[in-house]
């Protein structure tokens, strides 16, 4: 996935963040604990699709890895979208699946197509929420370029990543908010 040479950024819980950093309309988008699927068709009135970027085998960055719990030549299956919404993307996501995680209720997320990842983790009853970090990205960061390569002028972008257990099998979903969302009022 040509990350080599990038650095990471700063990923931090909500509560060691600097709260005065973050912009007002983004911070209830990075809190929010619910469905980011359910709440972007909601904001859009249900105009929402997902563009699928790319899927396929990779090696997972360090602190993905680390969150992960995985060893450091480990794979996992990665998906990378773009959540769209009035024919433009306000949200790149992507989604980690380590190889151990890949038999019961996590092997069918490998199949998704364009179906959106948030209705069936949110729909599995077995899915438990775990950390959830947050932080500022910029050029040069990791991820910055995959998520901004089809925008004008993107100079900076705030993410959260959440790490996900199905049936106790870990998988991580990174999720960068892009220029064009809406802000949100709290």
């Amino acid at each position: 996935m040509g990350l080599k040479g990038w650095r990471e950024p700063n990923w931090e819980t909500w509560s060691r963040l600097r709260h005065h950093a973050v912009p007002v309309g983004i911070a209830d988008w990075l809190c929010d604990r619910g469905s980011l699927t359910s709440r972007l068709k909601h904001a859009s009135s249900g105009d929402f699709s997902v563009n699928v970027l790319r899927q396929g085998w990779a090696r997972p960055l360090p602190s993905e890895r680390r969150l992960l719990g995985m060893r450091r030549a480990g794979i996992a299956v990665v998906r990378e979208v773009e959540l769209i919404c009035h024919g433009v993307p306000w949200v790149f996501a992507r989604t980690l699946i380590p190889v151990r995680s890949l038999s019961g209720p996590a092997r069918r997320l490998t199949l998704l197509g364009d179906r959106p990842l948030g209705e069936v983790l949110f729909a599995d009853p077995t899915m438990q929420r775990g950390v959830t970090e947050m932080a500022r990205l910029l050029p040069g960061h990791q991820l910055f370029g995959s998520a901004t390569q089809h925008l004008q002028n993107a100079e900076v972008v705030w993410g959260r990543r959440t790490l996900f257990h199905l049936a106790g099998k870990p998988l991580l979903v990174n999720e960068l908010f892009l220029p064009d969302i809406p802000e949100s009022r709290p």
